[in-house]
């Protein structure tokens, strides 16, 4: 399921952290999901992405794109 939201927590060190969806879901991010490459993105950045369940069988967000 698509969903949008904004990065709410980014440690680039660790390569991971949090979106917080439009309906204030908490979604893990992991740096490799992140749809142009990069591995980084802005706290308080915009993004959109795929809702699944990750790895370790917690919701998270993949194939994250800025918008």
């Amino acid at each position: 399921m698509r969903v949008e939201g904004v990065v709410t927590a980014f440690d680039e060190a660790r390569g991971d952290g949090e979106v917080t969806t439009d309906r204030g879901e908490r979604l893990y991010l992991h740096c490799v999901s992140i749809a142009d490459g990069s591995r980084r993105v802005a706290l308080g950045a915009r993004v959109a992405g795929v809702r699944q369940v990750g790895r370790r069988g917690a919701d998270e967000i993949a194939a994250v794109e800025t918008l």
